[in-house]
C-alpha cells in the first residue's frame, strides 16, 4: 500500500485532542465519611471499573475516527504489481506531439491534438503526490500536476511541433520514465528513432489513432524556363499529391498572382499518387510577383495554401572578347540582352566577372588574367563559350585553358591549306537544349558545313554533331557553369554557321540557358539555410554585416547571417514557424521577398497502428510498451488502472463512520447499563 497525498500525515498531531478531552475529565476522587458504607462498597467498585472501561473504549472510538478520515484524505492505493513506467515520486517526462499533422479528426474528441492532450491530462491525475512532470519541448520544466494541466492547455498546434526525432529526444540522458502521445506518422517514426527514444529508460508509447480521410497538398512547383519575361505566357506546373487514406475526389485547385485568379482546375487523386498539371500565367511587370496554390479540401487544411514568387528575369549580360564583332547584332538588338565587346588586350576584368555569357571567339592567345576571369564566371555559375583559333601556335594556351576549366586535353587536328567541310546533322527536337525551338513538324532543311580543327578527349553533352558522328557543339558542367566549346572556328574558310538561320537560336538557347535566378520560387520552414544573391550595390560592408531581417506583417526576426562577397547564406530562427511571404530588409529596405510553406512531410498523414508499433519495436526493446489510445483504447484504461492500483479510501470513510457509531452507542447503552446494577 502506499499514498497519493502523505502530506495529510501531518493531521495525525489532531489525535492528541481528544486525549486531553479525556484526561481533564477524570476528576481527582473526594473522600466523604458516612456512618456505615459496608452495604455499598460493592456497588460502588463495579459503578467504577464500569466507567473507566467505557471512556477508554469512547476514546478509542474518537481516535480512531480521526485517524480513518485522515488516511481516507491521504488516498491509500494498494498496486497489484509494482509501481508502472515512471509513476515514482521523482516523476515522468511527457511527448506530446503538437505537430500540424495531428489536424486530422479523431475518433472520440474532435483532432488527434486534443485526444492526446486529453490522455496526457488524465495521466497526470494519476501520479504520487510530489511527482513532477517534465513536458518535453516546452518551457517550465518539471511541473506538478496541476501546473502540468495549465500547460496542456496553452498548448498550440505547431510547424515546428514534430519532436519525434532521435536528435531532439534521443540525446536526453534523463533515465525516467517517458511517454509519447503522437500519431507516429510513418515518415517520421522509425526503429531507429525508437530505439534512441527508448536507450536506457523505460517508455510508453500511446498512438492517436484518426479517422480516413483524403489530403491533398502541393507537393511542388515549377517553371517550363527560368527566364521568366514580362507580359509573356510561361508553363506554370503544379504537382499535387495526396497524403492522406482515401482517394480526393474532384478537388478544386486554384492559383493566384497578386490578388487575381489565374487559373482554376479540379483534379482526382488517389491513396498516395500525385498529379502534375500546367497552367500558363504571366506576370504583368517587373516586379516580383506574389503568387498562391490554394487547394480545398477537409479536414486537414494547415496546408492548403502554397505560397510562391516569381521574379522576372533581368537583363542578361553578353560580353564578346575576340578580333571584331560577330554576334553584335543578335544580341545587341534585342533588349533581353546587354551586349558588349572587347579586345583580347582591352578586357574589363571586373565587367568579365559580372557577365552571364562569355563569348571567347578566336583569341590568338589565353593569358592568365584571362582564364582567371573565365573561372570566376563559372564559379558564379555564369557560361563560357569556347569558339577555338586554327592557328597551331596558340594551341598551348588553349590546352592549358580548356585543363583548368576542367575538360582535360584536346587533340587538335593538323592544318591544311583548303579546310575540308562536314555538313552537320540536324538537331534532335528531344534534345533538351532545342526544347521548345523547332516546331512539331520539322522539314528537311540545309544544314552549316564546318571544318573541326579539334576533338576533346572528356565526354560532354553533344549538342550539334557532324553527319559522320563527330561532334561540332558540346556542352561541359564547370563549376557552378556550363561550357560550350565548338569544335570548328567562325571564320568564312572553316564554317558558314554565322550565317546560317540555327545561328541565332543556339546562341540566345546559350544565353538563356546562362541565366541563373538564385532564388526560388518557395522554400520550406524546416530547411534551416536560404542562400541568397544580392546586387553589388545592397552588399554590406564589413562593419554592417548583420543588418538583415525577416519580417511578415508585424513579426521580424533576425536570422544567424553570413555574407560573402555578393551571397548571403541566412540560418531561419527557431521561432519561425508561420508560412507566407518574409521580407528581407536591410536598414528598412525591402531587398526581396521570399515565399515559405510547411514541411510537406507533415501533409503525408499514413501512421504506424498500435499493432505494427509493436511490430516494429520487435522483442529485444521490452523496456517500451505500447498501448491502444482512442476510442478502444482497452490497454489504456486496463494500464492506468494497473498504475493507479485499488483506491482505499472507502473503506477508510466506512471505518470513521463505524467507529462514530460504536461512540454513540457506547455513550448511550454504556450508561444505561451503568444504572441498572443491582445494588447488594
Amino acid at each position: 500500500m502506499y499514498l497519493l497525498f502523505p502530506w495529510f500525515l501531518i493531521g495525525l498531531s489532531v489525535v492528541t485532542i481528544p486525549i486531553i478531552i479525556h484526561l481533564l475529565q477524570l476528576r481527582r476522587p473526594q473522600r466523604v465519611l458516612f456512618s456505615n458504607i459496608a452495604f455499598i462498597q460493592e456497588v460502588d467498585l463495579i459503578t467504577v471499573r464500569h466507567r473507566k472501561v467505557q471512556r477508554l473504549l469512547i476514546l478509542l472510538a474518537r481516535i480512531l475516527v480521526l485517524i480513518a478520515l485522515i488516511l481516507a484524505f491521504c488516498q491509500p492505493l494498494i498496486s497489484n504489481k509494482q509501481l508502472g513506467i515512471g509513476l515514482a515520486s521523482s516523476g515522468v517526462e511527457v511527448l506530446l506531439d503538437n505537430s500540424l499533422s495531428m489536424q486530422l479528426q479523431g475518433v472520440t474528441r474532435g483532432t488527434l491534438f486534443e485526444e492526446a492532450v486529453a490522455e496526457a491530462g488524465s495521466l497526470g491525475q494519476i501520479l504520487p503526490a510530489g511527482a513532477r512532470v517534465t513536458l518535453l519541448g516546452q518551457r517550465g520544466g518539471a511541473l506538478s500536476s496541476v501546473a502540468f494541466q495549465a500547460k496542456l492547455d496553452e498548448l498550440k498546434m505547431s510547424a515546428r511541433g514534430a519532436l519525434l526525432k532521435s536528435a531532439d529526444v534521443g540525446q536526453n540522458e534523463s533515465k525516467r520514465g517517458l511517454y509519447i502521445f503522437s500519431d507516429f506518422q510513418r515518415n517520421g517514426a522509425n526503429t531507429k528513432v525508437l530505439s534512441a527514444v527508448g536507450a536506457g529508460r523505460e517508455v510508453v508509447l500511446v498512438p492517436v489513432v484518426g479517422k480516413p480521410a483524403g489530403n491533398v497538398y502541393v507537393d511542388s512547383v515549377w517553371l517550363d524556363d527560368a527566364f521568366v519575361r514580362v507580359r509573356t505566357n510561361v508553363g506554370f506546373h503544379v504537382r499535387v499529391r495526396n497524403g492522406g487514406g482515401m482517394v480526393a475526389t474532384d478537388c478544386p485547385v486554384k492559383v493566384f498572382l497578386g490578388q487575381r485568379q489565374v487559373a482554376a482546375y479540379r483534379v482526382t487523386v488517389g491513396v498516395g499518387e500525385a498529379v502534375a498539371s500546367v497552367v500558363q500565367v504571366q506576370v504583368s511587370d517587373g516586379g516580383l510577383a506574389l503568387g498562391r496554390v490554394v487547394t480545398e479540401d477537409e479536414p486537414v487544411t494547415f496546408d492548403n495554401t502554397y505560397y510562391f514568387t516569381l521574379q522576372p528575369a533581368a537583363a542578361i549580360r553578353v560580353l564578346e572578347i575576340g578580333s571584331e564583332p560577330v554576334t553584335e547584332q543578335l544580341y545587341g538588338n534585342e533588349p533581353l540582352f546587354v551586349y558588349s565587346f572587347a579586345k583580347p588586350q582591352s578586357v574589363n576584368y571586373s565587367g568579365l566577372r559580372q557577365a552571364n555569357l562569355v563569348i571567347l571567339r578566336e583569341v590568338k592567345e589565353v593569358d592568365a588574367g584571362l582564364r582567371d576571369g573565365l573561372r570566376a564566371v563559372l564559379k558564379r555559375g555564369g557560361s563560357v563559350v569556347i569558339v577555338p583559333t586554327a592557328l597551331e601556335a596558340q594551341h598551348d594556351s588553349y590546352q592549358l585553358l580548356f585543363k583548368e576549366l576542367g575538360l582535360g586535353t584536346v587533340q587538335w587536328e593538323a592544318r591544311t591549306a583548303t579546310p575540308e567541310l562536314r555538313e552537320v546533322a540536324m538537331p534532335s527536337a528531344r534534345e533538351p537544349f532545342f526544347r521548345e525551338v523547332f516546331g512539331a513538324q520539322q522539314r528537311a532543311v540545309t544544314m552549316p558545313r564546318v571544318a573541326p580543327v579539334l576533338r576533346w578527349a572528356r565526354t560532354g553533352t553533344d549538342i550539334l554533331r557532324l553527319r559522320d558522328g563527330e561532334s561540332y557543339l558540346a556542352d561541359f558542367a564547370s563549376g557552378m557553369g556550363r561550357v560550350y566549346v565548338f569544335s570548328a572556328p567562325f571564320a568564312k574558310e572553316y564554317a558558314d554557321f554565322t550565317t546560317h538561320a540555327l545561328f541565332v537560336p543556339v546562341m540566345y538557347r546559350m544565353a538563356m540557358l546562362s541565366y541563373r535566378n538564385e532564388q526560388l520560387p518557395a522554400y520550406r520552414l524546416t530547411q534551416g539555410t536560404v542562400a541568397l544573391q544580392l546586387a553589388a550595390e545592397t552588399v554590406p560592408g564589413r562593419a554592417d554585416e548583420a543588418g538583415f531581417r525577416l519580417v511578415k506583417d508585424s513579426l521580424t526576426l533576425i536570422p544567424a547571417q553570413r555574407v560573402m562577397g555578393q551571397d548571403v547564406r541566412l540560418d531561419l530562427p527557431a521561432g519561425m514557424d508561420t508560412p507566407g511571404f518574409y521580407q528581407v530588409q536591410r536598414h528598412g529596405k525591402v531587398l526581396t521577398t521570399l515565399a515559405f510553406n510547411q514541411d510537406k512531410r507533415e501533409s503525408e498523414l499514413a501512421a504506424y497502428s498500435a499493432e505494427e508499433l509493436r511490430q516494429l519495436i520487435g522483442p529485444n526493446q521490452p523496456n517500451i510498451r505500447v498501448l491502444e489510445g482512442g476510442a478502444d483504447g482497452a490497454d489504456l484504461a486496463k494500464f492506468r488502472a494497473e498504475q493507479t492500483g485499488r483506491p482505499l479510501w472507502r473503506y477508510f470513510v466506512a471505518l470513521a463512520l463505524l467507529a462514530l457509531l460504536a461512540e454513540a452507542l457506547l455513550i448511550r447503552f454504556g450508561n444505561r447499563q451503568a444504572a441498572a446494577t443491582p445494588a447488594k
